[in-house]
């Protein structure tokens, strides 16, 4: 998708967001915070959206989220205030192409329905892999295509549509797998019907 695209849907989606995909989406969200918890640290949140992972973490943790639509920006930062979600350090508006923080930044690096989003899914993966710590982890919650099935029939029949919905329904997986310095390590559907999928990856120590 292209920046102005993701602009003007995501616009549209920000008042109702909570109350339609975040609903979808909770099980996912649900299940990649209870990783991120179990390590600890410092966690940076890529796609934030309006917040609705944001109380799910730890309270120990230091977490940080970005996000490239003000307007699903606005809604965390009221959540975070209203919900005196003191783990959350920094919420900021940036392009995921291109991460303004150092190398090596974050012990886990979390993605949640954003990779099928962003123009350059391959560059956000290498920048999510940079910022991450040597033996830190990358973690994935997205629809990934299928080859076959009605579903996969469905898939092909929405993906025309990608710049109006604000998400590819035919998304390839093979899109996140390029990054030498991480390895998966765990593939997990997190529903039976198979509609989201959740990728946990090491980078290399």
């Amino acid at each position: 998708m292209k920046p102005d695209a993701i602009t003007s849907s995501y616009r549209r989606w920000a008042p109702i967001y909570d109350m339609t995909f975040g609903r979808i989406t909770h099980a996912g969200r649900r299940h990649a915070t209870k990783v991120a918890n179990q390590t600890g640290g410092a966690v940076l949140e890529v796609g934030v959206g309006t917040g609705l992972a944001l109380p799910y973490y730890d309270p120990a943790l230091h977490v940080t989220g970005i996000d490239f639509s003000d307007d699903m920006l606005t809604r965390a930062r009221t959540k975070v205030a209203e919900e005196g979600l003191s783990h959350v350090r920094e919420l900021r508006q940036m392009d995921a192409r291109s991460l303004d923080f150092p190398d090596a930044s974050f012990d886990t690096v979390v993605a949640m329905h954003l990779i099928s989003v962003v123009p350059d899914p391959e560059q956000v993966m290498a920048e999510m892999a940079r910022v991450c710590k040597p033996g830190g982890q990358i973690l994935l919650v997205n629809h990934f295509a299928r080859d076959e099935g009605w579903l996969a029939w469905l898939e092909r029949k929405f993906a025309p549509f990608a710049d109006y919905m604000g998400w590819h329904s035919n998304f390839p997986k093979d899109k996140v797998m390029g990054v030498d310095s991480l390895q998966l390590v765990e593939e997990k559907p997190l529903s039976r019907v198979g509609m989201f999928t959740f990728l946990r990856m090491e980078k290399a120590a």
